[in-house]
């Protein structure tokens, strides 16, 4: 597990809370680290990440469907891990790591080669979280 200590990336500062927080939303989420690490680089559509097309891409655990992988993107996105792509026409639905984001599954990539699993702590406190809209 990543220290959570204070990050600075560019301009923007990260408390160590947020970071904890980030980190906690990734480990209990049922997605691989393939998905960020290619979020990385480019945004990925929600239908690359749904179903059987998840699993070939390694990107999911399991097959899981459009719904429950979408609400799990957005609350990625409520933590400051992911953002939505905009175009010319509004949202799409595209998503890509934001800059905390990015920081946190580089220092995975580089410490564990995967996402660390969640622990049943990290699952309890990541669903408070969720139902209290981040206490």
């Amino acid at each position: 597990m990543t220290s959570p200590t204070p990050i600075k990336s560019s301009s923007i500062y990260y408390s160590p809370n947020t970071i904890k927080r980030g980190e906690k939303a990734l480990r209990c989420t049922p997605f691989q680290l393939t998905l960020f690490m290619t979020m990385i680089n480019a945004s990925v559509d929600l239908k690359e990440i749904t179903l059987q097309r998840g699993l070939e891409k390694n990107y999911t655990v399991k097959s899981i469907p459009e719904n429950k992988v979408e609400n799990e993107l957005m609350w990625l996105i409520k933590v400051g891990i992911l953002r939505r792509e905009v175009d010319g026409q509004g949202i799409t639905d595209s998503f890509r790591l934001t800059p905390l984001g990015r920081i946190i599954m580089e220092n995975w990539q580089k410490d564990f080669g995967k996402i660390p699993p969640a622990t049943w702590k990290d699952y309890l406190l990541n669903f408070l979280n969720y139902y209290l809209n981040l206490g």
